[in-house]
């Protein structure tokens, strides 16, 4: 493991990574969800595609990474993409999950590979939407301290700035960038995921072009029993652009 210094809006972010296969000339990116790390993106896929240069990130706030400021999720891109000038790191190749889907997406590698991937918007049952509504109210007659009765249990966890990072990118609505995507994108959801539903991912490869669905038994970590069919057909995806 190692940690690099950016810098972005004027803080210091501290991104904890590490290489894998390291002489490789073609890169993969492998970026995890909310409240995940790179060790389970690393456990589920480093024994696959061995011939590509394996790139492990803990996205800002997570992980050992540090994150000082309230981001969105293209401060969460851009972080990323100035990690990567660093390594001098191509953008052959990014898998993202869940939330590393909507930052693969916006970094525009030239193969996507989105694994449920958030970024299509779902509106929210009225139980929570009242849950947000009493919080909001309370905040603004000044009784914060009765926030914790309607904040969810993962939220009550998280440094302000990263719950305020949370509220910034929990209903984001990617569809036009999914639309304006240009490259190849392999979209893999599974048939019992609750947090990113098969919809979502037939949404997608509607709005992408050149996209194909892979659909999985599971719930949102399907990739875990999955990871070596996934990176086969990451490779088979990038492989095609090669006579592009």
């Amino acid at each position: 493991m190692a940690v690099k210094s950016i810098q972005h809006l004027q803080h210091t972010f501290d991104i904890s990574y590490e290489i894998l296969n390291p002489q490789a000339k073609v890169d993969i990116i492998i970026l995890h969800g909310w409240g995940s790390n790179k060790e389970m993106m690393k456990g589920a896929f480093s024994p696959y595609m061995q011939a590509f240069r394996h790139i492990y990130i803990d996205l800002p706030g997570f992980g050992n990474s540090t994150c000082p400021i309230a981001l969105t999720t293209a401060d969460v891109a851009r972080v990323v993409e100035l990690f990567m000038i660093y390594i001098n790191a191509n953008k052959d190749i990014i898998l993202g999950h869940s939330f590393g889907g909507k930052v693969a997406l916006l970094l525009d590698p030239k193969v996507l590979v989105l694994v449920a991937s958030a970024g299509i918007y779902m509106p929210k049952p009225l139980s929570i939407q009242l849950k947000i509504a009493m919080t909001k109210l309370f905040n603004f007659f000044g009784l914060s301290k009765f926030r914790s009765l309607f904040v969810a249990e993962d939220a009550k966890k998280l440094s302000r700035p990263m719950y305020e990072t949370f509220k910034n990118v929990v209903n984001e609505n990617f569809s036009n960038d999914f639309l304006m995507f240009r490259g190849k994108a392999l979209v893999c959801f599974a048939t019992e995921d609750t947090a990113t539903p098969l919809s979502s991912g037939e949404q997608i490869v509607k709005l992408i072009k050149d996209s194909q669905l892979e659909v999985y038994e599971g719930d949102h970590f399907f990739f875990i029993k999955n990871a070596q069919d996934i990176m086969k057909k990451t490779e088979e995806t990038f492989l095609a652009t090669l006579g592009e």
